[in-house]
């Protein structure tokens, strides 16, 4: 029997084994591991190829704090976040008519992982992510317009990884790496 590719293992990002280093390093930084099981849990987590593989070299660790959500909304007008801000562990964005501007570039990320919620009726949405950022806009949903992205080249060394997800009616998302 061949097997179809919806049945392979979905393969992990460079970002994601660098997510799951850190989240090993800070284990054992906290007394959660020995100086052994923490090298052998490197080593499982370094040459993971699948999410199941880096799964079971995380497995032993204590459930990872999931932090916080924060909610930004407007039912018209604009939403604008730049310079200096912390960035929640999830944001969620919602907005019936305005414009949505996220300057991340000088943001502070306290999770490796980030999750950005949209939720527009119309009006345009810009995303300015830190120049090592990895994106993931598999979750998001356009009604009208295709979202505009094209991912840099070389990105995703030691950046933050920043999923999308949602629902854009009739505006458009554009997402652009910072420029330093």
């Amino acid at each position: 029997m061949i097997s179809l590719p919806e049945d392979q293992p979905r393969r992990i990002s460079e970002g994601e084994r660098d997510a799951g280093v850190r989240r090993l390093q800070e284990a054992y930084a906290e007394g959660h591991l020995s100086h052994e099981e923490m090298d052998g849990l490197l080593q499982q987590a370094l040459t993971a190829a699948t999410h199941g593989q880096l799964a079971r070299a995380l497995a032993s660790l204590p459930a990872e704090d999931a932090g916080t959500t924060s909610a930004i909304g407007a039912v018209s007008g604009r939403i604008l976040r730049r310079g200096v801000w912390r960035v929640p562990r999830v944001l969620k964005v919602e907005s019936a008519l305005g414009r949505v501007q996220l300057d991340l570039s000088r943001a502070v990320f306290e999770h490796p992982v980030v999750d950005i919620e949209l939720h527009l009726g119309t009006g345009r949405a810009k995303i300015t992510v830190p120049r090592d950022a990895v994106v993931d806009i598999e979750g998001l949903r356009a009604g009208w317009k295709d979202t505009l992205y094209r991912p840099r080249r070389g990105a995703g060394s030691g950046g933050p990884t920043i999923r999308i997800s949602g629902a854009m009616g009739m505006g458009r998302l554009k997402v652009r790496h910072a420029r330093r």
